[in-house]
């Protein structure tokens, strides 16, 4: 667990924590790391300079990653976050609600700690089957932010395949894109209206563009995460 003092260093490093991942897509800095998903191909990850800023460029092609860092953060140390992304264009036809369509072009998420005894029983056998693919436990809760085709600003949409992951929609539709879109959420009260309890600790930060289920392409450039 993050202490007073250790709290102090994540919120302070964790601004610069986005820059110090290595500059290719199959190099990986300290703190942030490829994350394969299992029978998807690689979405490519690399730095560049987009209208001004130093950002990480996401290509999808058919394929679905992540770019991810890990922490551990009590509830008490939770607040607000920060975090920028570029869109040019939507994927046609992708929905984040429908799970034949469920792509998106920017995605930032945000993993969760929790009881996994009083989850249901169909539930815990999911974890356990994702974890046998994956070689590690899913988080207990994900919230996601999106950027989204269909579904109306500050929607809250509930994952098809599985309810231990829901989306809040920031951006949506195309009046915004071909532009730095800069968002700044409450963790808490947004994990409060999409789950409706209070967080665990909070465990893992992530950044995904992915186009596999609609076998299409999408790009992206995502900013620093800052945590305040």
């Amino acid at each position: 667990m993050v202490g007073r003092l250790g709290r102090r260093a994540f919120l302070a490093g964790a601004p610069v924590a986005l820059a110090g991942c290595a500059s290719g897509p199959g190099e990986h800095g300290p703190d942030w790391h490829e994350v394969r998903l299992p029978g998807k191909a690689l979405t490519r990850y690399q730095w560049e300079h987009k209208d001004g800023r130093r950002a990480l460029a996401a290509q999808a092609q058919a394929s679905a990653s992540m770019w991810r860092r890990r922490f551990d953060v009590p509830p008490a140390g939770i607040g607000e976050v920060g975090f920028s992304w570029w869109v040019d264009q939507l994927i046609d036809g992708a929905s984040v609600a429908h799970a034949e369509r469920e792509d998106a072009p920017a995605r930032v998420l945000f993993g969760f700690g929790g009881d996994r005894a009083r989850l249901p029983r169909r539930t815990r056998m999911m974890f356990e089957l994702a974890q046998a693919l994956t070689g590690e436990e899913p988080p207990f809760a994900t919230l996601m932010y999106v950027w989204e085709a269909e579904a109306p600003l500050e929607s809250v949409v509930i994952n098809p395949r599985t309810d231990r992951v829901r989306k809040i929609v920031v951006d949506s539709g195309r009046g915004e894109l071909g532009r730095w879109r800069d968002h700044r959420r409450h963790l808490v009260r947004d994990f409060r209206r999409a789950f409706g309890e209070d967080p665990g600790p909070l465990q893992s930060v992530a950044l995904m563009t992915d186009a596999d289920n609609m076998g299409a392409s999408a790009r992206a450039w995502y900013g620093p995460v800052r945590f305040y």
